[in-house]
């Protein structure tokens, strides 16, 4: 889309997740998807005393899940990259992370701490890798709860894509609701420059 952006321009909530396992100190027990390991290149993850989860369906298994289980009920904070409830696959919607970490939430009696989306310190702290305040950014997500809620909740402009994950009807399921909603990222981007700048 002819944007001039730098790999290391791009906040993610691994990238969150990674700056709490460096300031927790901790080794984490990694359930991600093997492509995310690269984020946490570095980290040691021998012995884990933490338990992070993110978008790992091949890993969501009895075994890996009972050892994420064991760890926390022996005193391993639970971090959740974030709950998304379900994402879009070239087969359709499939489950995110949130109701696998729920489900260790429940077991354990626990809260994880989340550091993506919908949180608002996940926006921020992007935000502030840039040096931009919440009521000059815009967010653009095919996601209302997490990605327009969220950012929203932050003080951002919030704008919805029916495009992904969108489902109908997703706009009215936020309060406040989107600021805008559009058909797709170009379309918002094109409102944006034409009607923003």
């Amino acid at each position: 889309m002819n944007f001039d952006i730098n790999e290391d321009d791009i906040f993610t909530s691994l990238t969150a997740a990674r700056n709490l396992l460096e300031q927790k100190q901790v080794r984490p027990f990694l359930l991600v998807e093997d492509s995310a390991l690269e984020d946490f290149k570095g980290l040691n993850t021998d012995d884990p005393n933490a338990v992070v989860i993110g978008l790992a369906p091949e890993h969501f298994n009895f075994q890996t899940m009972n050892k994420a289980f064991r760890l926390i009920l022996d005193g391993a904070p639970l971090i959740a990259i974030h709950k998304a409830r379900y994402y879009k696959r070239k087969d359709g919607l499939a489950l995110g992370p949130g109701p696998f970490v729920t489900g260790l939430e429940y077991a354990t009696d626990t809260k994880a701490i989340v550091v993506g989306k919908p949180e608002k310190t996940f926006f921020l702290e992007a935000l502030r890798s840039i040096g931009c305040a919440p009521e000059e950014a815009i967010m653009i997500g095919d996601d209302a709860r997490d990605d327009v809620g969220g950012a929203q909740n932050a003080g951002m402009l919030g704008v919805l894509v029916k495009t992904g994950k969108y489902r109908s009807g997703d706009e009215d399921k936020i309060t406040p609701a989107p600021f805008l909603t559009c058909d797709s990222f170009p379309e918002a981007v094109d409102y944006i420059l034409k009607n923003m700048i």
